[in-house]
Parts: structure tokens; C-alpha cells; sequence
């Protein structure tokens, strides 16, 4: 009769728990790899932004979250009326590491609306926008501006202003805004929910006649 001895016993066990640990740290390695590619894949197409402030007012308030899509403007140009986030021209890029991770950055990106495109010349007087001389029918801002200007937008370039004229830092305080600055166009409000709507573009789409 053959007795198996204790040392003999017990190396399966101890097989089985090296095989069992090697399957968790590579079913954990695959795991983080899939989130990564998960997560690049996400963040090269979209982007998730919290507006500060109340210069897209009534269109947006403080502390609303939006979904921003990174590739519209790789299809197609903005156009007038577009609600687009962008760094502002005074503030360096952001660093690549800081995009790819998702870390905060000490500048902050603005979300504003298209108004002046590649071309035309904005001209803003008696609380009124001007397109090449046509005024624009703006049903979508707190009050109109105070304030007036002429501005030739060039290739390459954009003219943005805040909803809320008034109480609102954009191209007739800091000037033109280049295209290369642009992150992405606002597609819809996810939060808070009772304030879940898709945001409406073709709101300035056309001077008036």
C-alpha cells in the first residue's frame, strides 16, 4: 500500500494558489488596460465641463454640467450660434499630461457663443449686434450690451460673446479668439437633471434681413 507523504499532499494545493494568484494579477492588469484604452477613447471624443459663473445666462447657470464633443470641428467648421468651450488666448494651453490625465488645471476654459466668423466684421452698437451691417436677432440674452466696437474677424479666428453681455469676459474685452484654441462645441446639459436639455444652435444662425 502507497501512502502519499504530507509534503506530497500539499503541492497541489500550493500549484493551484500560484496559478490562481497569476490569473488575478493578470485578469487585474487587463482589467486597468481595457479602463485606460476606455477612458483615452472617451476623452478623445468628448469632454465633461462644469460652467463657473453666470455669463452664458439665461442659456446656462452656475454649476451646470455639460457634454462637449471634441470632434465636431474635426468634421465640419463652428458656426454662428454655436455654444463652443475654448482657452481663452491669455491663458497658456494646457499641457498635454494634464488633458490626458484629467488633472485640474490652474486655467480655467470659457464656454461662449459664436457670433463673428472668419470674414465678417462684428460691429456692436446701441444695444445692437451687426453683421456686416445686418443686425442680428438675439432672443436668447439677459439684456443688451452696454457697450459698443468694430471688430475684423480674419481666417483662422472667432468672435464670441457671452449670453449674458453685460457680466461676461469675450472678444469685446480680450479680442479675436483663434480656432486652434477651440476645444469642442456644447451639445446638450446633463446636470443638474431637472435642467437635462439639448442645447439649441441655430438661435443666431442668420442676421435678420
Amino acid at each position: 500500500m502507497t501512502e502519499n507523504s504530507p509534503e506530497s499532499g500539499l503541492q497541489p494545493a500550493v500549484t493551484t494558489s500560484t496559478s490562481n494568484w497569476k490569473r488575478f494579477v493578470l485578469d487585474l492588469l487587463e482589467t486597468l488596460f481595457l479602463s485606460v484604452v476606455l477612458f483615452l477613447a472617451i476623452d478623445a471624443v468628448s469632454a465633461r465641463v462644469r460652467v463657473e459663473g453666470y455669463s452664458m445666462r439665461p442659456t446656462l447657470d452656475d454649476h451646470q454640467y455639460v457634454l462637449i464633443s471634441r470632434l465636431a470641428y474635426r468634421l465640419d467648421e463652428p458656426q454662428r450660434g454655436d455654444i463652443i468651450v475654448f482657452r481663452p488666448p491669455m491663458y497658456p494651453q494646457e499641457s498635454f499630461f494634464k488633458r490626458f490625465t484629467g488633472l485640474p488645471d490652474e486655467w480655467e476654459d470659457y464656454i461662449k457663443r459664436v457670433i463673428g466668423l472668419p470674414g465678417e466684421e462684428v460691429r456692436i452698437e446701441n444695444g445692437h449686434v451687426y453683421i456686416n451691417g445686418e443686425p442680428l436677432d438675439e432672443l436668447y440674452i439677459t439684456a443688451s450690451p452696454n457697450y459698443m466696437g468694430i471688430w475684423n474677424v480674419p481666417e483662422g479666428y472667432l468672435f464670441v460673446l457671452g449670453d449674458n453681455r453685460n457680466n461676461s469676459s469675450d472678444s469685446h474685452s480680450w479680442g479675436l479668439l483663434p480656432m486652434e484654441n477651440v476645444v469642442g462645441k456644447a451639445i446638450l446639459v446633463y446636470w443638474p437633471p431637472l435642467k437635462w436639455n439639448v442645447l439649441n444652435h441655430d438661435l443666431a444662425a442668420a442676421a435678420a434681413p
